[in-house]
């Protein structure tokens, strides 16, 4: 099997610039793929209650640069997957400049620490618009393409949180939920043509948003701080430990092969043995 076996490939990552989706990005790019990245930015629109990790300009553009050290050309702008008129920007310039999409991973999302008693109703929707409606406004577009040339790959992020309740995170749990029913329709309608689809559900990952997350909750719920949150996480971890983004990296990869072709409709936990 070649290690640039993606040569002749172009990815398109949602939330590229950082976390899972830079790692999905950089693990493409490793493999030969041309590789587009967007990315709600710092400044954009963030309303109160969210839990969100919003990568600068300067974090975009060396995500840029790291992919393109791979010796593969690379695309990065600013992407607001609540927004149709974003998400169509976003696929022509990666056609333009890269060409047709045939891989797709849905990174984009956010949370809030919410219970769903006096839940704010524009909080949740934000929820759902970014974590459910962007990831399918995301395949509406590159799905037909990867039907039409009778191959594809889609990779979705989604949680252990989609099979595991948690009082305060009704919305983000909802929400991945819907990513993994949503996955499981898309991996039909593809099956007859090439593409797959799949969920990857984490359990804590170790990037911004999740030590974001993890501080959130640690300092308004529990009056304590972030970091002495995390190390309990990681003690009752199994593993003893967070998830790498790169271990999502190196499964979104897998995934990509034609040897992986079988492999549609999952929901594939990475959680080092915890069920959250």
């Amino acid at each position: 099997m070649s290690d640039r076996f993606l040569t002749g490939r172009v990815a398109a990552v949602t939330g590229g610039a950082s976390g899972m989706g830079r790692a999905m990005a950089l693990a493409f790019a490793s493999a030969g793929a041309d590789v587009a990245i967007g990315s709600l930015l710092a400044g954009g629109a963030k309303g109160t209650g969210e839990v969100v990790f919003l990568p600068g300009q300067e974090m975009l553009e060396g995500t840029r640069e790291e992919i393109e050290t791979h010796g593969v050309r690379s695309v990065a702008m600013g992407l607001d997957v609540t927004s149709n008129d974003s998400v169509e920007a976003f696929f022509e310039a990666t056609e333009e400049h890269l060409g047709p999409v045939d891989i797709l991973a849905n990174a984009a999302g956010i949370t809030a620490e919410q219970t769903i008693s006096g839940h704010p109703d524009p909080l949740w929707l934000k929820v759902i618009d970014v974590n459910l409606n962007g990831t399918y406004r995301a395949i509406k577009r590159a799905l037909p393409g990867m039907i039409e040339r009778e191959w594809g790959r889609i990779v979705n992020i989604a949680s252990t949180a989609a099979t595991v309740g948690a009082v305060t995170s009704g919305a983000y749990c909802a929400s991945k939920a819907g990513v993994v029913g949503l996955t499981r329709c898309v991996a039909l309608e593809g099956a007859p043509h090439g593409v797959t689809c799949n969920a990857i559900s984490p359990t804590w990952v170790d990037t911004g948003f999740g030590r974001d997350w993890m501080g959130d909750i640690a300092e308004k719920q529990e009056h304590r701080t972030g970091e002495e949150y995390i190390e309990d996480v990681k003690k009752t971890n199994p593993q003893g430990r967070l998830i790498q983004p790169t271990e999502i990296g190196a499964l979104a990869l897998f995934l990509c092969r034609d040897e992986a072709l079988g492999i549609t409709m999952q929901d594939l936990t990475v959680s080092a043995g915890s069920l959250w």
